[in-house]
C-alpha cells in the first residue's frame, strides 16, 4: 500500500468531522458520556481493527479516547488508515459519541 499525499489526506478527512493530521498520522479524539461508554467504544473498535489487521494507537483518559492511525510499515498514512478512521467514526456515531 502506498503513502498518501497531504492533499489526498486533507480531502478524505473533510468527510470525517473531528479527524485531522498530516502525512505522518491522522487522529481524532472522541468524548463519551462516561468511562464505561468510552471503554465500549474502544472494545468495538478493537473488533473491527482486528478484522482489518490494522490497529490504531489508542489513548484513554477518563471519558475521552484518542485514536491515532498510521501505517507504520509504510512510514505514514495510507488508504488503510482512512478506511479504519471511517469505521471508527461510524462506530462512534452509532454509539452517539461525538468527536471533541
Amino acid at each position: 500500500m502506498s503513502l498518501l499525499s497531504s492533499a489526498d489526506i486533507d480531502t478524505a478527512l473533510d468527510a470525517l468531522p473531528g479527524w485531522g493530521g498530516d502525512a505522518a498520522d491522522i487522529r481524532c479524539r472522541y468524548r463519551a458520556t462516561d468511562f464505561p461508554t468510552a471503554i465500549a467504544l474502544v472494545d468495538a473498535v478493537a473488533v473491527v481493527a482486528e478484522e482489518a489487521g490494522h490497529h490504531p494507537d489508542i489513548d484513554i483518559r477518563w471519558r475521552e479516547v484518542l485514536f491515532v492511525l498510521s501505517t507504520h510499515s509504510e512510514g505514514g498514512v495510507t488508504g488503510k488508515d482512512l478506511e479504519l478512521a471511517a469505521r471508527i467514526d461510524g462506530i462512534a456515531r452509532g454509539m452517539s459519541i461525538t468527536a471533541s
